[in-house]
């Protein structure tokens, strides 16, 4: 059986401990040497990052998030021992957490480590696909001739890297897709490094929960105990029509990767075609006034990411999933590209004013496309919009009050919805 030593990166047949270093840190599996469909997740990245650059924030429970009336945007393992979670509001987490220490995110340093961690993993493979700044998918099919070393020894050179180097831990998964690779770098966190082959594929997913699948949140989970699937065994069961047609294309979905089938690609960067945020309700709404507050909110998101990219969009579009999860997607081309806030949620309430009514809906979401460079943006004097320059003038003076003060120190009254 193939055998990495994780300390000196040692490969040998079998054993409990390295034959070079006696390390007992060894990883054994029997397709070890032939997967390459690998994802690295960092380890509490940016809680990683603050403890790194603070030591005495070492042993003590960190949550990197906003205010009192923010949220955790993630915390170190040790708060996570309390109960706190990522996403979870502030208010909650230090109730569980008194004790812990709240430093507001510094966005741009953990952009930076993120950019030293893409040249490392560019060093080992061409194909690296992000999903965020502390994750990403590698294939690394076809590397062992140029590198000398099968793509296991490669991904664990380099976390042992990223923990040298940088000062930040990550794990590994490793298997024969994207779905199982991303399945298998959760499994043993923090610093874990675990392996999903193909001949075991079948029977370790058969005793999971549906909740292992990537996109099974808390509404379609309820809606699969609903029809009596809690298991990946109990979707085993489903013929691929009945899925199909309780559950639309996420029940063919379904039926795919329960049986471990993923033909996706690894694909590398591409320029960035559309920009878009969606929130999933706990409870399905058709309340006006909750629907626009969460319009406003994933409005503001969109032109952050549009701004901080220097892009910007021409159409705007509306993405609205109902109770019985059929979707409903509605686009409106602007005049002139658009970065601004304000007019995404303009144009983003006369598209749902205008699909009313769709009943109550579980997911709602805004976005821009037909992207171009953002200096193009907001230029025009629409006579629709004859008040466009004083909301773009509004709306620069917020940015700038947000970016000095923090994004919760201006808030519009609609953001309370």
């Amino acid at each position: 059986m193939s055998t990495l030593c994780r300390a000196c990166l040692t490969l040998f047949d079998a054993g409990t401990r390295c034959h070079a270093c006696r390390s007992p840190r060894v990883l054994a599996h029997p397709e070890l040497d032939r997967l390459s469909i690998a994802h690295m997740d960092c380890d509490a990245f940016y809680a990683s990052v603050e403890k790194r650059d603070n030591p005495d924030l070492r042993d003590k429970p960190v949550i990197v998030g906003g205010g009192t009336r923010g949220v955790v945007a993630t915390c170190c393992y040790i708060a996570r021992i309390s109960g706190v979670r990522s996403a979870m509001p502030m208010f909650q987490a230090l109730k569980l957490c008194p004790e812990a220490v709240v430093v507001k995110p510094r966005f741009e340093v953990y952009a930076e480590v993120s950019r030293a961690i893409r040249a490392m993993m560019a060093d080992l493979t061409p194909a690296i696909e992000p999903l965020s700044l502390d994750e990403a998918f590698l294939d690394l099919t076809g590397t062992a001739r140029l590198h000398g070393a099968p793509p296991a020894v490669l991904m664990a050179r380099l976390v042992r890297r990223m923990e040298e180097e940088l000062g930040v831990s990550g794990s590994v998964g490793l298997s024969h897709n994207k779905f199982l690779a991303k399945i298998a770098s959760d499994l043993d966190k923090p610093r874990g490094f675990s392996v999903i082959g193909q001949a075991e594929t079948a029977d370790f997913l058969s005793r999971q929960h549906v909740r292992i699948i990537w996109g099974v949140g808390t509404a379609t989970q309820a809606a699969l105990e609903a029809a009596g699937i809690r298991t990946i065994r109990d979707l085993l069961r489903w013929d691929r029509r009945d899925l199909s047609a309780r559950f639309g294309s996420t029940g063919d979905r379904l039926w795919r990767l329960a049986r471990g089938e993923d033909t996706r690609p690894v694909a590398a960067e591409r320029a960035v075609k559309s920009i878009s945020k969606e929130t999933t309700f706990n409870d399905d709404t058709s309340d006006p006034d909750v629907l626009d507050g969460h319009l406003w909110r994933l409005a503001v998101q969109v032109a952050d990411r549009a701004k901080a990219k220097g892009l910007a969009g021409r159409t705007v579009v509306l993405k609205l999933k109902r109770s019985d999860f059929s979707l409903l997607s509605r686009r409106h081309a602007l005049s002139d590209a658009t970065q601004m806030a304000d007019r995404i949620h303009v144009e983003g309430r006369r598209l749902l004013d205008a699909a009313q009514p769709v009943g109550p809906v579980r997911l709602i979401g805004i976005g821009l496309a037909d992207l171009c460079p953002g200096e193009r943006a907001d230029l025009s004097n629409d006579l629709l919009e004859p008040d466009l320059a004083r909301r773009r003038k509004a709306e620069a003076a917020t940015d700038a009050i947000r970016a000095r003060f923090g994004a919760d120190a201006i808030i519009k009254g609609r953001a309370l919805r």
